[in-house]
């Protein structure tokens, strides 16, 4: 029997365009009575990079080859077992990794082995990648440098700008997330203005926090509770789709929920979980983002306890049990982008580990 052990180091996610490495390593677990004789020989060893995809028969028509495809490293992949490792460039033109309700995108490490007069088997190693779409190239704007530089040490040479693709694409990821800058939306419907919405930016990492703010006060409607909701929206591009005008699936994160009548300002706090797959786009499918609101207003005014200065009795304030009211709601895009790949593997589902016997 040789045991078969793989194992992702640095963690199970990664960046498409980074280094997966993994350590291989194959054990022979034979006790001090054993004799050479019932030593085992491994007759060869492989390893390929594969992501799987499956769509749903009820909402994906696709092409006549089928449902399920496999997308490839386009290099040499074959594990040489002398060297414990294996190492390999995640594709940059495949998906992230994602499980929707129309398609599924799942990435695996496949590690094929067999031991001499034995069958052949497969150990299956999963593991999560990011892709960032739509950042922009460098070099980098002269005033936008964020990493820190040592004055001590001499310039290597192309200074920063000719450093690794990923680190420039992290540094620009990390300024495109830390721009703020206010919008201002008035928050109305067809009985006037209900208030007055805050935002500082649209941009967001996996792992941020979503902060906005409400103010009641400059609005002519008294609001009685609104929401918030984290949403993602998963489309299916016309030419695949099962029915004409098939409608988008929409999944709900995270929620938050407040009662605000009589009040002047308010906020909310919702983080974009690191689980969640960021904003893309391929030939099949789309996935945006979005910030979903719901408000209650009160169809007439509502009036708020009074308080008299030198009151000296306990007074009990009971609000109305019967108030006519709308609802309405909004819907704010907004982009979701991936972060670095180590504190998403905190949170992984993977371990990144996966062993076999042969």
């Amino acid at each position: 029997m040789i045991e078969v052990v793989a194992s992702m180091a640095r963690g199970p996610v990664f960046w498409a365009g980074e280094v997966l490495e993994c350590l291989i390593t194959f054990t022979n677990p034979i006790s001090h009575l054993s004799t050479s004789a019932s030593s085992e020989m491994l007759a060869w060893a492989s390893a390929q990079i594969h992501c799987q995809f499956h769509a749903s028969e009820s909402r994906v028509a696709l092409p006549t080859q089928g449902t399920k495809q496999d997308v490839q490293a386009e290099s040499d992949t074959v594990l040489i077992p002398s060297r414990d490792s294996y190492s390999e460039v995640v594709p940059t033109d495949g998906p992230p990794s994602f499980r929707g309700q129309a398609v599924k995108y799942v990435y695996k490490l496949t590690i094929g082995c067999q031991r001499v007069n034995s069958p052949i088997k497969l150990l299956r190693v999963p593991f999560r990648v990011l892709v960032l779409h739509g950042m922009p190239e460098p070099p980098f704007p002269q005033d936008e440098e964020v990493a820190p530089s040592n004055p001590f040490l001499e310039e290597e040479e192309g200074s920063r700008r000719d450093t690794r693709p990923l680190e420039r694409a992290l540094d620009m990821l990390m300024i495109t997330t830390s721009r703020r800058c206010p919008y201002m939306f008035n928050i109305t419907n067809v009985r006037g203005k209900v208030a007055k919405f805050c935002i500082f930016k649209t941009v967001y990492r996996l792992g941020e926090d979503i902060i906005g703010t409400f103010t009641f006060s400059e609005g002519d409607i008294p609001c009685l509770q609104y929401s918030v909701s984290l949403q993602s929206e998963e489309e299916v591009q016309e030419q695949y789709q099962r029915r004409p005008g098939q409608a988008v699936s929409v999944t709900a994160h995270v929620r938050h929920l407040e009662s605000c009548l009589h009040t002047a300002s308010s906020h909310f706090s919702l983080p974009v979980p690191l689980n969640v797959t960021p904003g893309f786009t391929t030939d099949i499918v789309t996935l945006r983002w979005r910030l979903h609101f719901e408000f209650v207003t009160a169809r007439e005014p509502v009036e708020a306890p009074v308080v008299l200065q030198n009151q000296s009795e306990v007074t009990v304030w009971t609000g109305a049990e019967h108030v006519e009211v709308d609802t309405f709601s909004w819907d704010l895009p907004i982009k979701v982008l991936p972060t670095n790949p180590t504190p998403a593997s905190y949170v992984s589902q993977f371990t990144g580990t996966n062993s076999i016997n042969i």
